[in-house]
């Protein structure tokens, strides 16, 4: 049952993290991830971030085995990140559902649902208030 998607040539997922959308594109290769038609170390010049990226492939063993296309839109920088491991996860499980309690215990395939809180009217913030004045 697990073995009926191995046979497929690519698989496709969305990762999600505050406004980011990742699109992922998972293909059999040799290791080499773009993203949004750039190389991920071009897009991502810090190693925190290129880490992010690359850490489903890592707990799973596996970095060397896909070429991953990415499309990634919205968010800051390390919200693109966790979005792109978010989606690439959600293809590995679609790749190979045995791979599935390895990226669950590490906490990669679970939508972080924290995202900015909405401005409340007469309020400056979220919930600042305004400061008293005496006078």
């Amino acid at each position: 049952m697990a073995e009926t998607k191995k046979n497929s040539s690519m698989e496709r997922a969305v990762g999600r993290r505050k406004t980011s959308a990742a699109r992922v594109r998972l293909m059999p290769g040799k290791g080499n991830i773009t993203i949004n038609d750039k190389a991920y170390k071009v897009f991502f010049p810090i190693t925190f971030w290129q880490e992010k990226v690359e850490a489903p492939l890592a707990a799973v063993g596996r970095t060397q085995d896909f070429d991953i296309s990415i499309k990634v839109s919205g968010g800051g920088v390390n919200s693109q990140a966790e979005a792109i491991r978010h989606g690439i996860s959600r293809a590995l499980v679609m790749w190979d559902e045995l791979l599935r309690p390895v990226l669950k215990a590490e906490g990669f395939l679970t939508r972080d649902p924290r995202a900015k809180e909405r401005k409340k009217p007469g309020q400056h913030r979220a919930r600042r208030g305004h400061q008293w004045r005496k006078r």
